[in-house]
């Protein structure tokens, strides 16, 4: 009987150290399963301005660390919302890379709400020669032309993005080379700048000028600059014209006195000569007249 209790307890002595080393075994030793979530993905790239559609997504399993921030887990999410930054095949979707609102068709989508989109005509010079690529920042200037005493230009947007060149969205777009060039800008701009645009394309000459899109400076004040900064001759003679024109006119006694504080007594006025009378004409004619021992003459004028 002793020799039965015995085995017992050392078999129930090596039942709870085999479950005390699994115990520590899995919780020490054996590798954690870390926990996987699903998230959305694309199934081949989608390009800017495109509706995502069901047929787009696929479900991936990633790690919850590696999960993206502000990725998208739900289908009602991202159908038929469209594509602001190009998404490749199996890159998980978040949500700033699609709209907010859904229903919105292409281009229009990638729209800021409270901003609008303008066209801009360019050229080779204006344009940069094509270093002036979607999603560019430039500043915008006007260029009114005229005489060299009228003609300014002057910046009168700055830090604007650009949403395409042409019918390109994206950098570096490859485009049908059969297809025909658009030498248009479309700017992202508010409504009051929208304005303004417009208004500069109808009274002068617009081109952009390309700048770091990590510079938001705004060192410019908007001032225009005319020809004086290119020939200050010029500047000098519309600086003499301009004190000419408004020099005062020291005939004038008000001018005098504000000029030199004193009054300018005018001079006298010329005295009034009286013309004389003119003399009568000369006699026509003369005929003499006797009537008995009577004489006279007769004058006959005009």
């Amino acid at each position: 009987m002793d020799r039965q209790r015995i085995i017992i307890l050392f078999g129930a002595a090596a039942v709870m150290a085999a479950l005390l080393s699994w115990f520590l075994y899995a919780n020490t030793i054996a590798p954690k399963k870390e926990q996987r979530v699903n998230v959305l993905a694309a199934v081949h790239d989608l390009p800017i301005g495109q509706l995502v559609r069901k047929g787009d997504l696929k479900k991936i399993a990633v790690l919850q660390k590696d999960m993206p921030k502000g990725a998208v887990t739900m289908e009602k999410e991202a159908v038929d919302h469209a594509v602001l930054f190009p998404i490749s095949a199996n890159e998980p979707i978040v949500t700033g890379s699609i709209s907010t609102l859904a229903g919105a068709d292409g281009i229009p989508a990638t729209i800021e709400p409270g901003y609008r989109a303008v066209a801009v005509a360019i050229t080779d010079i204006t344009g940069l020669g094509g270093l002036i690529q979607p999603g560019a920042h430039v500043d915008v200037l006007f260029t009114r032309p005229g005489t060299m005493a009228e003609a300014i230009t002057s910046t009168i947007l700055q830090n604007v993005r650009v949403l395409a060149i042409g019918k390109s969205v994206q950098a570096n777009q490859v485009v049908d080379p059969k297809a025909p060039k658009i030498p248009v800008a479309t700017l992202v701009v508010t409504p009051e700048q929208a304005q303004r645009v417009e208004l500069a394309k109808n009274e002068g000459r617009v081109s952009l000028s390309l700048r770091n899109p990590l510079d938001l400076s705004a060192s410019l004040d908007g001032k225009p600059v005319n020809t004086d900064v290119l020939d200050p001759a010029m500047r000098a003679k519309v600086a003499m014209s301009n004190r000419l024109r408004n020099s005062p006119d020291l005939n004038d006694p008000k001018a005098w006195a504000e000029l030199t504080g004193e009054k300018k007594t005018p001079p006298p006025p010329p005295p009034v000569v009286k013309e004389k009378p003119a003399p009568p004409p000369p006699p026509r004619a003369v005929v003499e007249v006797f009537r008995g021992e009577k004489h006279s003459q007769e004058v006959f004028h005009d």
